[in-house]
């Protein structure tokens, strides 16, 4: 037979129960702590963009063509079948813009006397190993179409490069839908871009140029343009253009 506890007696059992909550209680409290997220204090108010000078009128910008900017095809080459621009010689395909237009030193056709020459003797017999200024081509779906498009280098003198790129249309005929010439650090393709970097013109920065296909416009435009600070030091901070000596 049992004998019932004192008062005494279940007081101090009573107490050490309420020190041992008192002991888990912390400990079930960092459980459900763990892995929780922790503030990081107030947030900062955020500022708008405050418009200046709201009462001047602003420039105009001209409304895109709706028609696209016309097809830059390339006269004097066999159609492309199956607008497969592997098929195409990158050295026949410059030699078929340099007779279209000769003699042209500015602009997107424009080319050194120089370079031109080279051009016309690559393949010839007697010119020098790597003499050609058509550098190997790279190819890429650059418009969506689920098609590749060649982009071709020239290099010109003074570490300048002529970037060029066709498309094949549904007729096999090629279209040049993007034409620049720069004095380029480096180029990139980069998903559907053609990434130019060159030098920014202020020391220890350099412009990096993306261009993309624009449907509407049905050629490749500088879509978007960063002026970004060189590491000291940096790999290609100072690189020559691809193939120049």
């Amino acid at each position: 037979m049992r004998t019932p506890s004192s008062p005494a007696h279940a007081g101090s059992r009573a107490g050490v129960g309420l020190l041992v909550l008192a002991a888990v209680l912390p400990l079930a409290a960092g459980c459900g702590n763990t892995g929780g997220l922790a503030s990081a204090g107030p947030t900062p108010t955020a500022i708008g963009p405050v418009h200046l000078w709201p009462e001047r009128k602003g420039a105009d910008v001209p409304p895109a063509d709706p028609g696209g900017a016309p097809p830059e095809y390339v006269p004097g080459l066999p159609p492309v079948a199956g607008q497969d621009v592997h098929s195409v010689d990158p050295v026949a395909l410059v030699q078929a813009e340099l007779r279209a237009h000769p003699d042209i030193t500015v602009g997107p056709d424009g080319m050194p006397a120089e370079t031109a020459a080279a051009i016309r003797a690559c393949g010839r017999e007697g010119q020098a190993p790597g003499a050609c200024p058509v550098r190997a081509p790279y190819y890429r779906d650059l418009t969506g179409n689920g098609k590749d498009e060649v982009v071709v280098g020239i290099e010109f003198p003074d570490r300048m490069m002529s970037v060029r790129v066709y498309t094949a249309d549904a007729d096999g005929r090629l279209n040049r839908i993007m034409a620049t010439t720069q004095t380029v650090i480096g180029v990139e393709l980069a998903g559907r871009d053609v990434i130019l970097r060159v030098p920014s013109g202020n020391p220890g920065y350099e412009l990096i140029t993306a261009w993309s296909w624009d449907a509407g416009q049905r050629t490749m435009l500088p879509a978007r343009e960063e002026i970004v600070r060189v590491p000291a030091g940096a790999a290609g901070a100072a690189a020559p253009a691809p193939g120049a000596p």
